[in-house]
């Protein structure tokens, strides 16, 4: 289904600003620069290795550690890069270190063990109850264990096996996993004790990661939330499997939440204290209410349409970089495929989306087509082009080929391309931009994938 009203381009958007590539510098200079640290730290003379083993064993540790702390900053939700870089490629690097980490966590105590043995004259196998009986140690080695139950859920097998609940859960134990890696560092690792210089460094980096983590993921929600006073005002099914959740508060002006971001959602008395789900706004906020659309697909999600008016709220955010902010050109394609329509709809009420836009909506039917009137009336109001985009995926009916996109939009390498979605439609979706030549910073996705 298509409305068609042509619109003149009233004004230019704003050219994107430098935040972005600056966000970009500063990640790989830390990165760089610590890299280089650990590569002095390694090659120091005053500390020689048992043995070749032992000193491989070394390496891949601190490698580790550093890792670590990387990972600690990105699950700390930092709003500098998140803002700037955006989540769904925040939560794509932590994805990839935690895999970097599955494997740096396999070859460190492998090495480790493999030159004691060797010192030691006695087997692999025979070493590990050897070397546990060291406290350091042994807290390192369940740690190790805490990490590959983290890898295993991760899998993407066992993620669709799991409910997004009992997936967040289980990975709650990476606090553990870091405190305890921290203790096996301090008093095992050879690194941190080598020199005051060793020691400055690394507790340096763990303050500035667990101080980001507890600034961003605690205290500033928790001074937001004690500020704003939210309550659930207002509860409204839109369809038989999703439901729109008003809630109201004070000062919602102050969060500066912008169309296309989401916040991390709680209901303290509804769900367990651990249970919290990202959930974009579905509307655009006007100072005194903020509006989430969800789909039940949890069992959070399928709850909320029980959830009694006045229900207390704890929300962390405003998060995302799905916003006009970000805009590099004057047309634009937004993309949204199921409940990703949420953002996109709540786009189109920015002001600050001008020029002419062109909305793809996939849904499996037209009655799974959530917040459709509501769509139509405002792709009316501004003029826009909105194609509902339904029916199995067949060779057929390849709506977001390359060939599909172009008979769509002709002009897409000239707009600017915003897609929230699945996994799968951002993969394929992503494909065929690159085919058309839509350059990476005219694409802004934010897909359905999974974050700490």
């Amino acid at each position: 289904m298509s409305t068609t009203t042509a619109i003149p381009v009233t004004n230019r958007p704003a050219r994107r600003s430098g935040q972005a590539r600056t966000a970009y510098l500063l990640v790989w200079t830390f990165l760089l620069a610590n890299a280089v640290i650990l590569q002095i730290m390694f090659a120091d003379p005053s500390r020689p290795a048992h043995n070749t083993l032992t000193a491989i064993g070394r390496f891949f540790g601190l490698y580790l550690g550093f890792v670590l702390v990387l990972q600690l900053l990105l699950i700390g939700r930092v709003p500098f890069l998140e803002r700037r870089i955006g989540m769904d490629k925040l939560t794509n690097w932590h994805r990839w270190t935690g895999f970097a980490i599955f494997w740096l966590v396999v070859l460190h105590p492998t090495f480790v063990l493999l030159g004691y043995s060797e010192l030691d004259r006695i087997s692999f196998f025979a070493e590990i109850p050897n070397l546990a009986k060291q406290m350091p140690v042994l807290l390192g080695m369940i740690a190790a264990a805490l990490i590959g139950l983290m890898a295993l859920t991760s899998v993407r097998m066992a993620r669709r096996r799991m409910s997004y609940e009992a997936w967040h859960a289980t990975h709650l134990v990476v606090y553990v996993m870091i405190v305890l890696a921290v203790i096996h560092q301090i008093y095992e690792g050879s690194s941190i004790a080598s020199s005051p210089v060793t020691q400055a460094y690394w507790w340096t980096l763990w303050a500035f990661a667990v101080g980001s983590l507890l600034v961003n993921r605690l205290f500033v929600p928790m001074v937001r939330n004690a500020r704003h006073q939210l309550r659930v005002v207002a509860v409204v099914p839109e369809t038989d499997t999703a439901v729109s959740v008003y809630v109201g508060g004070r000062q919602l002006d102050r969060l500066r939440a912008r169309p296309g971001q989401f916040f991390w959602w709680r209901f303290p008395g509804h769900a367990s204290w651990w249970q919290v789900n990202p959930w974009s706004l579905s509307a655009a906020p006007d100072g005194r209410t903020l509006r989430l659309t969800a789909k039940a697909i949890g069992s959070t999600s399928a709850g909320l349409r029980n959830l009694p008016v006045g229900t207390k709220v704890y929300a962390e955010g405003p998060h995302g970089a799905l916003t006009t902010a970000a805009r590099t050109r004057d047309n634009t394609l937004l993309i949204a495929g199921g409940i990703g329509i949420t953002p996109i709809r709540a786009l189109l009420e920015d002001p600050d989306l001008t020029g002419d836009v062109v909305v793809l909506y996939r849904a499996r039917t037209p009655a799974d087509a959530v917040l459709a009137g509501e769509l139509r009336n405002l792709v009316q109001a501004r003029g826009a082009r909105l194609h509902l985009l339904t029916g199995r995926t067949t060779d057929g009916n390849q709506p977001f080929s390359p060939e599909s996109l172009r008979g769509l939009v002709p002009d897409i390498a000239e707009r600017d391309v915003y897609l929230c979605g699945p996994g799968a439609l951002a993969t394929t979706v992503q494909r065929s931009l690159r085919a058309l030549r839509v350059p990476a910073r005219q694409r802004h996705i934010e897909a359905f994938r999974l974050g700490v």
